[in-house]
């Protein structure tokens, strides 16, 4: 099977004139090219929304501690226990 000659590609030319009309191909080809822009423009934003994503996961490497004395606990007790606690 070889590729198409000069002959076929005319034949099927012809076949799509006689078949869509003079004045349908043109709407036709806009069509295409709309449908084409607008596939280049999602598969675009896809990759770009991708990278940044990948950017954002990127594993960064852990800070040293700080340096001096730590900051002291704060009480994670509900207020509840604490009202009971002051009662008894």
């Amino acid at each position: 099977m070889g590729s198409l000659g000069p002959m076929e590609i005319l034949l099927i030319f012809l076949a799509i004139l006689l078949i869509f009309g003079a004045k349908r191909i043109p709407e036709i080809a806009r069509g295409m090219g709309k449908g084409i822009k607008e596939f280049r423009s999602a598969t675009r934003d896809i990759s770009n929304e991708l990278t940044l994503d990948d950017k954002e996961n990127r594993i960064h490497t852990p800070r040293p501690p700080a340096q001096g004395t730590p900051a002291p606990r704060q009480d994670t007790a509900t207020p509840e226990r604490d009202e009971s606690a002051a009662q008894s």
